[in-house]
C-alpha cells in the first residue's frame, strides 16, 4: 500500500509542477531549495520570490498581443499594476522594468508616484489612473501630479462632486475617465457597486459637465466587477453592458479613446488549477472588436490593473509545526510558529484558499489534521485544503521538526494584515526576504525586514519613547 505523502500527492494531482517539485524528499519551489531556505534564515519566514512579478507582466502583455494580432484589433494594450495589492517598493522596482503603468488607490499612493519619478522609474509619459473615491488630499496630490506636467494622469471619476473639485487643484486642461457602477452578482445583499456611476447616467453626465467643458478632455471608460474576470453568464452580460456603454459615449465623445477592463485575473489556489488565460482574452478582445465593428465606431485602447495577478503568485510563507495536540480520537492539531490571522488574513476573513505543501518529509507516512494557529482566538485556524476539505501531511514526529509552506500568498496579506504594525495578540510578523535570480540563473536572497521585536510593538502601545 503507497502511503508516503509523495504518493499521495503524485496520485491526486499531476504532479510535478511548473513552479514544484522534490528532490531528496524536500521541496523546491522555483529550483529553490526550501529545506535549505529554512536552515539558513528560520522559521516563521516570509518570501517574494521577484522573477515572478516579471514572468506574469510578460504572460499577460503577450496574451493580449496575441489576440489583437489574431482579430485584428486595431487599438493599444497597456498593461498597469494596481498598487495596493503590494505597495513595497521591492515590488514597484521589479514591476516598474516590464514597460507599464500604474493605478492608484488613495493619497498616499501619489507620494509613492513622486518618489518613483525622483528615481526616473516613472516617466512623464506613464499613466497614472487614478481609481477610488477621492478625499481632499488625494484631490490635492492628483491637482498637485497634474500641475507638474505629468502628460497621462488621469483620474477616474467616481462620483458627482469629484470634478469640480479637481478643477478647483488646477488650471491646466487634464484628461479624465467615468468608472461605471456595475451590477453586483444575485448572491451579493446589494445589486449596484458603491463605485462609480451608474450605467445610464453616464451619458448625461458628460453631456452636462463634460462636453462643453474648456478644462476637460475625457479620455477612458472603466469597467471592474468584484468576481474578477470568470467564464460564466454574469461577466460576459456585464462586459456587454459595458461595451455597449462605450459605443453610446464614444458616440457623443470623439475624444474617448480607451476602455479599461479593471483586474480580476485569477491566481493559482491549488495544485488542481485550470484556467484559460489566453481564451479569456481571446473572447474579451473579439466581442469588444465585433461589437465596436458593427457599431461604426473606432476600437478603444484596452487597460488592465492587474493586482494579484502581478504579485499573488510571488509570495510565499513558510512555518514550523511545533507541536500536535490531539483533543478526542480523531482530530489532531498542528501548531504552527506564528498566526494564520495575522500573517494569511485572507484566509481567515474570506475563506480564502492558499497552496499548502509540506517542505520536508515527503517520504514519511500522511495524516489528517488541522492547523492551528498562536494566538488565542477560536478563529485562528486554516483547515481547508485541496484535498478535498481536508489536510493531508507528513505525519508528526517531535524530534524530527516538520516545516510547511503556504503558496501564492503575495497579494494583500502583508498590508490587511498590516506589515510592521500592531498583530493580534502581539504575535510578530515574521521575517520578510526577497528572491532574486541573476541573469545566469544564480538564486540571490536578501533579508528584506527581521522578525518583529517586542520593542517595535512597546514603542507603537505606548510604552517605550
Amino acid at each position: 500500500m503507497n502511503t508516503k505523502y509523495t504518493d499521495l500527492i503524485e496520485q491526486t494531482f499531476d504532479f510535478p509542477q511548473e513552479e514544484f517539485r522534490t528532490e531528496n524528499n524536500n521541496l523546491f519551489f522555483h529550483d529553490i531549495d526550501l529545506a535549505k531556505l529554512v536552515e539558513q534564515y528560520g522559521t516563521p519566514l516570509k518570501f517574494t520570490y521577484l522573477p515572478k512579478v516579471s514572468e506574469n507582466i510578460k504572460r499577460a502583455q503577450n496574451w493580449f498581443q496575441s489576440s489583437m494580432k489574431k482579430y485584428n484589433y486595431k487599438g493599444d494594450y497597456f498593461y498597469s499594476y494596481c498598487t495596493k495589492s503590494s505597495h513595497f517598493k521591492f515590488i514597484l522596482d521589479e514591476a516598474l522594468t516590464n514597460n507599464i503603468h500604474i493605478e492608484t488607490s488613495s493619497a498616499f499612493d501619489l507620494d509613492i508616484i513622486k518618489n518613483l519619478k525622483a528615481e526616473g522609474k516613472i516617466k512623464d509619459d506613464t499613466f497614472i489612473i487614478c481609481n477610488g473615491f477621492k478625499r481632499n488630499e488625494y484631490i490635492e496630490n492628483i491637482g498637485e501630479l497634474i500641475n507638474s506636467n505629468h502628460k497621462n494622469c488621469i483620474p477616474i471619476i467616481d462620483n458627482y462632486e469629484e470634478l469640480p473639485l479637481l478643477q478647483e487643484q488646477t488650471a491646466k486642461k487634464f484628461k479624465v475617465g467615468i468608472r461605471i457602477a456595475s451590477e453586483e452578482e444575485p448572491k451579493f445583499e446589494f445589486y449596484t457597486s458603491r463605485l462609480g456611476i451608474g450605467y445610464k447616467n453616464i451619458v448625461s453626465f458628460y453631456e452636462r459637465e463634460i462636453a462643453d467643458n474648456p478644462q476637460v478632455e475625457l479620455k477612458m471608460l472603466h469597467f471592474f466587477i468584484n468576481t474578477g474576470i470568470r467564464d460564466n453568464a454574469y461577466y460576459w452580460n456585464e462586459l456587454l453592458k459595458c461595451i455597449s456603454v462605450y459605443i453610446r459615449l464614444k458616440k457623443a465623445c470623439p475624444t474617448l479613446d480607451s476602455l479599461n477592463i479593471g483586474g480580476g485575473f485569477p491566481i493559482k489556489n491549488s495544485l488542481n488549477f485550470d484556467y484559460d488565460y489566453q481564451y479569456m482574452i481571446d473572447e474579451i478582445i473579439n466581442q469588444i472588436n465585433e461589437a465596436c465593428k458593427n457599431a461604426e465606431v473606432d476600437v478603444p485602447n484596452i487597460f488592465t490593473e492587474f493586482g494579484s495577478f502581478t504579485v499573488g503568485e510571488a509570495g510565499g510563507a513558510i512555518y514550523e509545526v511545533l507541536y500536535q495536540k490531539k483533543q478526542n480520537d480523531r482530530e489532531r492539531w498542528n501548531m504552527i510558529n506564528s498566526s494564520f490571522i495575522t500573517t494569511l488574513p485572507d484566509s481567515w476573513a474570506i475563506n480564502k484558499r492558499f497552496i499548502m505543501l509540506p517542505i520536508n518529509k515527503w517520504n514519511r507516512q500522511y495524516e489528517r489534521v488541522l492547523l492551528g494557529g498562536l494566538t488565542c482566538d477560536s478563529d485562528d485556524y486554516y483547515n481547508s485544503e485541496q484535498h478535498v476539505n481536508a489536510i493531508y501531511l507528513p505525519i508528526y514526529e517531535k524530534e524530527k521538526p516538520l516545516y510547511i509552506g503556504f503558496f501564492n500568498t503575495g497579494a494583500y496579506q502583508e498590508s490587511i494584515g498590516g506589515f510592521g504594525g500592531l498583530q493580534h495578540c502581539l504575535i510578530p510578523h515574521p521575517k520578510h526576504l526577497l528572491i532574486n535570480k541573476d541573469c545566469k540563473g544564480n538564486i540571490t536572497t536578501k533579508v528584506f525586514k527581521e522578525q518583529q521585536k517586542s520593542k517595535e510593538l512597546l514603542s507603537i502601545l505606548g510604552y517605550e519613547n
